[in-house]
């Protein structure tokens, strides 16, 4: 049988082939070290480091206190396990509102200090200059449209965008200020399928759906609800593929009961003095038994 073809390392170039062909593309948020050797050795396109992995982490109520520093550390984890995925960082809670400096300094360490190879960056066309000047520094940007969980109250919470005419046509105005500030991708949060799949035809970069349908040009989803590693909540357009949490508690439980009852660790996980030399052992230190 032959060999599979070595995998090539992602490139912006090849996402456009990808859109261009029709062949949907793959993007993960992704938060440590071991799901990304994974992720990149099973074919993932995009792996995002994602800052929804300060809730699953570290306990955050929410993405607004998820600090630079968190999402930092996340991505340098990532960048140790990965080599072939393009490697993107979601810049936190006001790391990229401030001044169009603020946003090129805070990028440019992620890229320096973490290995990232691209930005990815919530909000709406009002945003749209700082994330120029991202571009415009060299540093490439994925624009994230629809919910954005940084303005939820703007927004009036986790709710669908685009159920109207109009608010459909404010997202259609907001991913294009993002294209014309030099985004190559545009992701869209749980937004209505329509919208999505016009974007998608009338945009000229990849538009890649995280609740938004499967017309777009790839899908986006959290690695953490794939496997239903964050108990609180699973939104309804993610799909656990593999629920770890029972296994996890039966691990832990049977972990438990044999260390109570003696059994872990067994023979064969101990190491054991030879004969001769636990006599001697004994002898030195007066152990009698």
């Amino acid at each position: 049988m032959a060999e599979p073809a070595a995998r090539k390392k992602v490139t912006i170039p090849m996402l456009m082939e990808k859109k261009k062909k029709g062949e949907p593309i793959v993007q993960l948020a992704v938060y440590d070290y071991e799901t990304a050797i994974v992720a990149d050795r099973v074919g993932i396109d995009i792996l995002c480091v994602s800052d929804t992995g300060g809730m699953v982490l570290f306990g955050h109520e929410s993405t607004t206190s998820v600090s630079f520093e968190e999402v930092l550390f996340m991505a340098q984890a990532v960048k140790r396990g990965s080599q072939y995925g393009l490697r993107m960082v979601d810049m936190p809670y006001m790391s990229f509102h401030l001044s169009a400096q603020q946003s090129v300094d805070n990028a440019a360490k992620y890229v320096s200090q973490a290995g990232a190879e691209v930005m990815k960056c919530e909000g709406n066309q009002h945003h749209a200059k700082y994330i120029e000047a991202i571009v415009k520094a060299g540093i490439p940007v994925q624009g994230h449209i629809g919910i954005c969980p940084m303005r939820i109250p703007q927004l009036g919470g986790f709710a669908a965008q685009g159920k109207s005419a109009d608010r459909a046509k404010e997202l259609v105005d907001d991913a294009w200020a993002f294209v014309d500030a030099g985004c190559f991708s545009i992701m869209t949060e749980v937004v209505t399928s329509e919208v999505s799949q016009y974007l998608a035809e009338t945009l000229p970069v990849p538009v890649i759906s995280l609740g938004s349908g499967n017309t777009s040009d790839g899908v986006h989803i959290i690695g953490s609800d794939l496997f239903h590693l964050y108990e609180k909540h699973t939104p309804r357009h993610s799909k656990i593929y593999c629920d770890l949490v029972p296994l996890i508690e039966k691990g832990l439980t049977d972990y438990r009961d044999e260390v109570k009852q003696r059994i872990y660790p067994g023979k064969e996980h101990t190491v054991f003095m030879k004969e001769d030399e636990l006599k001697k052992f004994k002898d030195k230190v007066g152990w009698k038994k």
